[in-house]
C-alpha cells in the first residue's frame, strides 16, 4: 500500500542537499509535497525586514526551480501556519508534516504547540536539525547551565561529533496525484516597492547553487589567509556566506565537511590557521543561537540586567539616528560602512563593530535602534546573530566587549583601511584626499581639501560629534551606571 502524502514544510532550510526533513519524508514513502508558508505574525515582532524579504523572494524562486528539475514544485501559502497546514492537510490527505527546526523563541513555542495540535488530529509531526552543528538544548557547561562565554563554549563543542551532511541523490521526487492550492510568488509581496534594493542583484545570487559557488570560491582563494585578511574591509577575505546560512541554502555541516576535505588533502585538520579561525566564526553563529534559545528576552532587553538602567542620550526627532543611518556622521570609516549596507544589504563585520560602537558610544543611542536598522537593511539579518552582535558592541550581553572599550573611528580606519581603499569606494566625495587625511578630513589643510574637491559641511559633513568629548561622556555614563569606569580606547 502506498503511504499517504507528507507535507514537507520548508522554513529557513531552503535547500535539497543536507536536508534531514526531506530525507525523512522520502524514507517514509508516498508523495512529498513541498510547502512554504509566509507567516509574519508568528515572528512575534520580528518579521523579515526589507532586505531579507528581497532575498527570500529570490531564494524561493530558486528552490522552486530546483524542485521542478526533480519533477516537483513548491507550494506557497500566506497566513497563519496552523490554519494553512490544516487546509493543506485536508486538501491532500497528508498524514505527516515534517520540518527542520528553528530556534527563535516565538517559533519554538509555535512549533511546540503545532506538534500537540497535529498529534491530536492523528497526524505525524516530526522536526529535525538542519541549521546547527550543535543544537542549544544539547550543549551545557559542567553545572548543566548554558554557556555565556564563547571560548569555553566552543572548546566544549569541539569535543562533540559533527554529523555528516545528508546527501540528496534522487532524480525524481514522488509527486502527488493532485497538487493543493497555493499562491503565486509575487502575491507574497516580498520585493521592495522602492528602488533601494536594485543593486542587490549585482552583489548576490540567492539560492542553493549560489551558496555552493560562494563556498568553493572562498575555500579556493581566501580561506588560507582568512586569519590575516578577514579584518580588511576593502578586500575579499571573508566568506560572505551569512545570508545563505540564514536562509538555509547551505548548512554548517556542509561547510564543516568542505573544510574537513581540505584537511584530508593535507593530512592535517584544520589544514591551516585560516581554516581554524574560519570554523571558529561558524562557532560564533552556534553561540548566538545557543544564547537566543536559553535567553529568549535578549532581542529587546540586555542580558546583563543592570544595563536596563543605562542613561542613553536623548535624540529629539531622531536626527542623530538618521545621520548615522544615512552615512553622514563625518567619520569616513563609519559612513563607508553605512553606505555599503544601504547599497548592498551587507556590511563587513569589522565595520559593523566600528559603526555599532559609534552609535552606542559616540552618539550614546540605545543599541536596540541599531539592531532594528540592521534587521531591516541586512540581507543576512538573523535574530540570533543580530542580537549577539549588538549586545556585544553595547557591552550588555554574553562575553561582550566592555562598554568602556570605545572604538576610535580614526584609529580603526587607519588600522584596517590603511590605504583608504574602502572609504574611497563607498564615500566617493573623499576619493581624491591623500592617505594621510582620508580618515580625518576635518584635520586636512585648506589647500589639501580644495585640491581634493572637498568642502567640509557642503560636499562632506564635519564630524557630528567630537571623539574626545563623546568618549568622555560615554565613560561618564558608564560610571553613572557602575560607579566606576576604566578608560580605554581601541
Amino acid at each position: 500500500m502506498t503511504a499517504s502524502p507528507t507535507l514537507l514544510w520548508f522554513r529557513q532550510d531552503l535547500r535539497l542537499q543536507d536536508n534531514p526533513a526531506l530525507h525523512a519524508a522520502l524514507a517514509r514513502g508516498g508523495p512529498v509535497i513541498p510547502i512554504y508558508i509566509l507567516d509574519d505574525a508568528a515572528e512575534a515582532g520580528w518579521p523579515a525586514g526589507g532586505a531579507t524579504r528581497w532575498w527570500l523572494h529570490h531564494a524561493l524562486a530558486a528552490l522552486d526551480a530546483g524542485l521542478r528539475s526533480h519533477g516537483s514544485r513548491l507550494v506557497l501559502a500566506c497566513g497563519d501556519s496552523a490554519t494553512e497546514l490544516d487546509r493543506l492537510q485536508r486538501e491532500t490527505g497528508a498524514q505527516a508534516v515534517y520540518w527542520n527546526r528553528r530556534y527563535e523563541p516565538a517559533i519554538v513555542a509555535r512549533d511546540r504547540a503545532l506538534k500537540v495540535t497535529l498529534a491530536g488530529q492523528g497526524i505525524e509531526a516530526k522536526s529535525f536539525n538542519s541549521a546547527l552543528l550543535f543544537e542549544p538544548h544539547t550543549v551545557a557547561n559542567k553545572q548543566g547551565k548554558p554557556f555565556q562565554v564563547f571560548t569555553p563554549f566552543w572548546r566544549h563543542c569541539l569535543t562533540l561529533p559533527v554529523e555528516a551532511p545528508v546527501k540528496f541523490t534522487m532524480r525524481e521526487l514522488p509527486a502527488p496525484a493532485r497538487w493543493p492550492r497555493g499562491v503565486e510568488l509575487d502575491a507574497l509581496k516580498l520585493r521592495p516597492t522602492r528602488d533601494w534594493a536594485d543593486g542587490f542583484g549585482d552583489e548576490w545570487t540567492p539560492g542553493e547553487a549560489g551558496a555552493q559557488q560562494r563556498l568553493k570560491l572562498f575555500l579556493k582563494e581566501a580561506v588560507a589567509a582568512y586569519a590575516d585578511e578577514r579584518n580588511q574591509p576593502a578586500g575579499a577575505g571573508t566568506s560572505r556566506l551569512s545570508p545563505w546560512l540564514h536562509f538555509g541554502e547551505i548548512g554548517p555541516r556542509q561547510i564543516w565537511a568542505a573544510v574537513m576535505a581540505l584537511g584530508r588533502e593535507s593530512g592535517v585538520f584544520p589544514p591551516h590557521n585560516g581554516a581554524r579561525v574560519f570554523l571558529s566564526e561558524v562557532g560564533w553563529r552556534e553561540f548566538a543561537h545557543h544564547l537566543l534559545f536559553h535567553f529568549p528576552h535578549t532581542p529587546a532587553a540586555p542580558l546583563r540586567e543592570d544595563f536596563a538602567r543605562f542613561p542613553w542620550a536623548a535624540d529629539p526627532g531622531g536626527c542623530k539616528l538618521r545621520t548615522w543611518q544615512r552615512g553622514l556622521t563625518g567619520y569616513p570609516i563609519v559612513d563607508a560602512g553605512m553606505r555599503q549596507l544601504w547599497r548592498t544589504g551587507w556590511m563587513h563585520n569589522r565595520v559593523r563593530m566600528i559603526a555599532g560602537s559609534f552609535l552606542v558610544k559616540h552618539l550614546r543611542l540605545n543599541w536596540t535602534a541599531g539592531a532594528a536598522w540592521f534587521w531591516d537593511t541586512l540581507v543576512d539579518a538573523d535574530l540570533a546573530n543580530n542580537t549577539l552582535g549588538w549586545q556585544w558592541t553595547a557591552g550588555c550581553g554574553a562575553d561582550a566587549a566592555p562598554y568602556f572599550r570605545i572604538f576610535a573611528p580614526v584609529t580603526q580606519g587607519e588600522r584596517f583601511d590603511a590605504d583608504g581603499a574602502y572609504v574611497r569606494r563607498w564615500v566617493p566625495e573623499l576619493t581624491r584626499l591623500p592617505v594621510k587625511w582620508i580618515h580625518r578630513p576635518w584635520e586636512a589643510p585648506a589647500e589639501v581639501l580644495q585640491a581634493a574637491g572637498v568642502d567640509l559641511g557642503e560636499t562632506y559633513p564635519r564630524p557630528i560629534v567630537d571623539h574626545a568629548t563623546a568618549r568622555a561622556e560615554a565613560l561618564a555614563a558608564f560610571k553613572q551606571l557602575r560607579g566606576t569606569a576604566v578608560e580605554r580606547d581601541a
